[in-house]
């Protein structure tokens, strides 16, 4: 199923940690659809058109098994549709951060695990809720012990 020009239901599902673990990750809930494809058409898109390079996120859905394995909880945007992590093969993740919270219109923005003068370590973390004035656009940064507000690049 096309959640949006570019990005599928099974993209949108794929987990490894998933496939291993013998977890059913796909998901036919109408709301969770439903937020996935705003994710997809608010985020995802604009973030492709804008570096014209197709990608993958590595984890967008997650149901509750797959989230409780990895010690999330349910309270996850994940398990809801709205929050994808994401990395661009040759862009920056502290650079791809800073473009999302510059252009786009977000809920929760985390450059997780990222190192200065290390481009590739860590992700970007990003959520959508529509409708989209519910969107708190906080950005913050986690180097794996601490949180911290802002982009910390």
């Amino acid at each position: 199923m096309n959640l949006s020009e570019h990005f599928t239901l099974a993209e949108l599902c794929k987990s490894d940690t998933a496939s291993r673990l013998g977890i059913n990750n796909i998901t036919s809930d109408e709301e969770v659809i439903a937020n996935l494809k705003s994710i997809c058409n608010f985020i995802l898109e604009p973030i492709r058109t804008h570096y014209d390079i197709a990608f993958t996120p590595n984890s967008g859905f997650r149901s509750s098994a797959l989230n409780k394995s990895i010690g999330s909880t349910n309270k996850s945007q994940h398990c809801k549709g709205q929050a994808v992590d994401i990395e661009l093969i040759g862009v920056d993740n502290s650079d791809l951060a800073l473009w999302i919270e510059e252009n786009l219109n977000y809920d929760q923005l985390i450059l997780e695990y990222y190192q200065i003068g290390e481009p590739t370590s860590g992700w970007v973390h990003v959520s959508f809720i529509m409708p989209t004035i519910d969107n708190r656009k906080q950005s913050i940064t986690f180097d794996g012990n601490t949180y911290q507000t802002g982009l910390i690049i």
